[in-house]
């Protein structure tokens, strides 16, 4: 059974991987610390949203992946680590809102429940907001990164929607000459060139 999807881990962000069998991700939400490589992966989340998004897809697509290390620094406002604790305990409601969350603006808009259940299916969550201690972190690390088997089911792939694309036309004249060459749009506030008389 293949473990790791082939291009882990799918989502850019602040992160860094170590070993991809390893069985524990930690992520340190507003604080950085040195990485511990005993760790798949490793990186901050400041967003209720966004962040929690990347964790999961990231963490889904491995499925060497059993346990997330949730320390650092909680996020003013966004409660970044209190959403991830949430989600993976209640999960989302039918507008995908995380259910229980106190963030900001807590909603899942870019991954399916399917995604989220497989996130609370395959890992256990070790709360220890707070945990500024980078030789405890570690030692976390250590005890948890050989513990158990991989999950039973091979990695899930999550793509996110991709951006609508801009319906605006460029134009080709403006009301404000700026030179010989140039002219603004100064109602849509682009600069083109000046069309040739």
């Amino acid at each position: 059974m293949k473990t790791i999807a082939e291009s882990w881990p799918p989502v850019k962000g602040d992160y860094v991987t170590g070993k991809p069998d390893s069985r524990i991700a930690v992520v340190t939400l507003a604080s950085n610390f040195d990485a511990c490589p005993d760790a798949a992966i490793w990186g901050s989340s400041k967003t209720e949203n966004l962040g929690v998004e990347k964790i999961i897809v990231n963490v889904i697509s491995n499925s060497n992946i059993r346990y997330v290390l949730v320390c650092g620094t909680e996020s003013r406002g966004h409660l970044a680590g209190h959403s991830l604790l949430a989600i993976h305990a209640n999960g989302i409601d039918e507008k995908g809102r995380i259910t229980g969350s106190q963030g900001a603006i807590p909603f899942i808009e870019n991954i399916s429940r399917d995604a989220v259940e497989r996130f609370q299916q395959q890992v256990t969550l070790l709360d220890r907001i707070g945990l500024n201690d980078p030789e405890e972190i570690r030692k976390l690390v250590e005890d948890y990164k050989d513990k158990g088997e991989a999950y039973p089911e091979e990695p899930i792939v999550v793509c996110a929607p991709k951006k609508r694309q801009s319906s605006f036309a460029v134009p080709t004249s403006g009301d404000v000459i700026i030179s010989e060459e140039f002219v603004m749009d100064s109602m849509a506030g682009i600069i083109c060139l000046a069309k040739s008389l």
